[in-house]
């Protein structure tokens, strides 16, 4: 079986490293306490053997073999089923990872499967064992300290979302061409992200009203409570970062829209200016064109003045022209 790391818990401490699942369920008969299995990527027989073991619902067991599952808080009888969903921040790629990690917590056993790479499991069962006095409350402790870890992990990706934030802004009036690919990727992650921790309230609320029911220890209840307000900020951070990246968007469609009527002005200028100086020098060609085609009768072909006239005519026409241009603005 891929168990990762299995340990009995007496009073907070950890009193045996049990070697398999059964040697786990015995010494847990012997000398009572708490069992704490935690698994990585375990088949369909692997759970099957852990829900026989510890009277595990067959749904809760089919969801944590087949993972992709959203964040939720099921109760099943006396046994909690909580999916959470750790990420991080890769700031090579600017993405947010999400892992995926399933938690069974009953009267005396705790029961991690995770689905992807997530070392905060194994840091909070660290720090929890340097905690026997917080340890000793049980599945409880343990279900509380991991939301605690996966709420305290998203404090870099939120880190991480606001400054690529910060140099969208600055590549929005810099002019950059690629601003709008970025824009709608981050949108994508940070959409992401939302699906991630917006179910988050509603278990913290579900968990608070079990609070009488399950004996709850006061101590664990203010965890709790510190948990559900960093969720708050979270989520009211992350709900910020769509709206501006939403305001982006519209500031980037209103640039682009502005640049290009800049480029068409500027363009209808060039063609104004082309147009008038072709007009001035048509007057001069539609002359020379004329007394070019070579016929002996055309009127004052043969009068002495007619050249100087002809050349009259040309240079009048094209200064009239350039002057009526000017007056329009069109030079």
């Amino acid at each position: 079986m891929t168990i990762i790391d299995n340990a009995v818990y007496v009073n907070g401490i950890r009193t045996a490293t049990p070697g398999s699942l059964e040697q786990s369920v015995e010494t847990l008969a012997a000398h009572g306490g708490m069992v704490w299995i935690g698994l990585y990527r375990p088949d369909e027989t692997e759970m099957a053997a852990v829900a026989a073991e510890f009277g595990l619902h067959l749904l809760a067991v089919e969801d944590a073999v087949n993972a992709h599952q959203r964040p939720k808080l099921e109760r099943y009888d006396n046994n909690l089923f909580t999916v959470l969903r750790p990420a991080r921040y890769v700031d090579a790629t600017e993405t947010v990872e999400f892992g995926e990690l399933h938690i069974f917590t009953g009267r005396n056993f705790v029961v991690t499967v995770r689905h992807a790479e997530t070392p905060g499991v194994a840091k909070v069962r660290r720090d929890l064992e340097q905690q026997p006095e917080l340890l000793r409350h049980g599945p409880e402790a343990v279900l509380y300290a991991l939301l605690d870890r996966v709420v305290d992990d998203y404090g870099p990706v939120i880190s991480g979302l606001e400054n690529d934030i910060d140099e969208i802004e600055d590549q929005l009036f810099g002019g950059d061409p690629l601003v709008s690919r970025r824009i709608y990727e981050l949108a994508r992650e940070v959409i992401q992200f939302q699906r991630a921790i917006n179910p988050l309230p509603e278990m913290m609320a579900s968990l608070k009203r079990g609070f009488e029911k399950y004996g709850v220890d006061i101590e664990l209840q203010r965890k709790l409570r510190d948990v559900e307000d960093h969720v708050e900020q979270v989520i009211s951070r992350a709900n910020g970062f769509r709206d501006l990246l939403q305001n982006a968007l519209t500031l980037d469609g209103t640039l682009t829209a502005n640049r290009q009527n800049e480029a068409s002005a500027a363009q209808n200028e060039q063609t104004k200016k082309i147009s008038s100086w072709a007009a001035i020098f048509f007057a001069p060609a539609f002359v020379t064109g004329l007394y070019g085609m070579n016929f002996d009768i055309m009127p004052e072909l043969h009068w002495p003045f007619g050249y100087p006239m002809a050349l009259g005519m040309m240079v009048a026409a094209g200064f009239i022209m350039y002057v009526i241009f000017k007056r329009k603005n069109w030079l």
